[in-house]
């Protein structure tokens, strides 16, 4: 019997670097790590269970690169050195299964907030932010700028240290990166703002940064979202910064959609999803993992003809922790919510997440 496209493997171009599958498990919040930003072994043993589930990618939840870049309780870091050790202990187990490990390196910005990290949330320019004591947010000054992308580049050098086989930077979401991607949100008037050219030189620097001071063998990806209309970041500027990634040593560039299979009409032609217009854009892009909604194998069968090369879940996961490994079978649909506590317990979320995930609509049944 051949093989469907998403058990296939997957090589990496720039690097010749093979994935077992097509899966990538997304990065989640889950609040499960210690306030001082130490990953903890109950983190570890979520990530690991979906590791022997299966996934060619396992992402960490979004690490904080900055005591300042917190943004929620329980989130871990990767900005001191004494948070290694137990970083290790991470890729160990993990490299134990057939998965890849990649860290999500992280600062929120706006959505940083000063009751927990005692710092004033930094942003692209001065807005009104409801994280912040004053209500407004500090607009990142040359000095700051220059230490975001320090942060970012030496958080990466100690998950390479770490044995992460590399890292995704988070640009999506309505965080720092994305902030200075928007035109709502990016509002300044010189060499950061104006042009997507400048407003997208924060990332561009943060990855060039990086890549120069990590080895050629390490991934370097980079999560967006196509479309955040309260930032101002619209899907032609999108189409266009995947352009100018393109060019870049990135491997791979990661679409948040919230649900890949929502239409949209773009250049007044026939609705497309996003993942078919911007891999329809151009040739010779690195790989692309789409994510949003995908729940069933006739779902990760149908993002990939749209044109990804990666499925990226996140919800499916939670409750299902061996997806990656049934979706062979077209005919499987994985449980849907509501789920037990006992449920997820056996899938190894402790109480923290499940408490977590009690904010999620009918997500947990008591």
């Amino acid at each position: 019997m051949l093989k469907k496209k998403n058990e296939e493997p997957y090589i990496f171009s720039r690097i010749n670097k093979k994935i077992q599958n097509r899966t990538v498990l997304a990065a989640m919040t889950n609040k499960q790590s210690y306030e001082n930003g130490v990953i903890s072994n109950d983190e570890i043993q979520w990530l690991l269970k979906r590791a022997k589930g299966g996934f060619g990618i396992i992402t960490t939840a979004a690490t904080n690169v900055s005591k300042e870049s917190k943004a929620w309780d329980g989130e871990f870091g990767v900005y001191d050195d004494f948070h290694i050790p137990n970083l290790s202990k991470l890729t160990s187990a993990i490299h134990q299964t057939k998965s890849l490990i990649i860290a999500q390196l992280f600062h929120g910005g706006l959505k940083s907030p000063e009751k927990i990290t005692g710092f004033t949330p930094i942003s692209a320019s001065e807005l009104n932010c409801k994280e912040s004591f004053s209500g407004k947010s500090k607009k990142a000054s040359e000095q700051d700028i220059e230490k975001i992308i320090s942060d970012f580049t030496m958080s990466a050098i100690r998950c390479h240290e770490a044995g992460f086989d590399g890292i995704e930077i988070h640009a999506a979401h309505g965080y720092l990166i994305s902030q200075f991607l928007g035109k709502k949100t990016n509002l300044r008037t010189d060499n950061w703002g104006g042009s997507l050219n400048k407003r997208s030189r924060l990332l561009i620097e943060i990855l060039q940064s990086i890549r120069k001071n990590v080895s050629e063998s390490f991934i370097v990806g980079i999560r967006i979202s196509p479309i955040i209309e309260s930032l101002g970041i619209e899907l032609n500027d999108t189409i266009n910064l995947v352009d100018i990634l393109r060019k870049e040593p990135v491997d791979f560039i990661h679409l948040s959609c919230w649900d890949v299979f929502t239409k949209v009409t773009f250049n007044t032609e026939n609705q497309k999803t996003l993942t078919e217009i911007i891999t329809g854009s151009y040739k010779n892009l690195p790989a692309i993992i789409s994510t949003g909604n995908v729940w069933s194998s006739l779902d990760a069968q149908n993002l990939l003809k749209q044109g990804a090369d990666l499925i990226g879940v996140g919800r499916v996961a939670i409750g299902n922790p061996n997806w990656a490994n049934n979706i062979s079978n077209l005919n499987y649909q994985p449980k849907k919510p509501p789920f037990s506590i006992y449920e997820l317990e056996k899938a190894k979320l402790n109480k923290t997440f499940i408490s977590y995930m009690k904010n999620w609509d009918n997500f947990v049944k008591d």
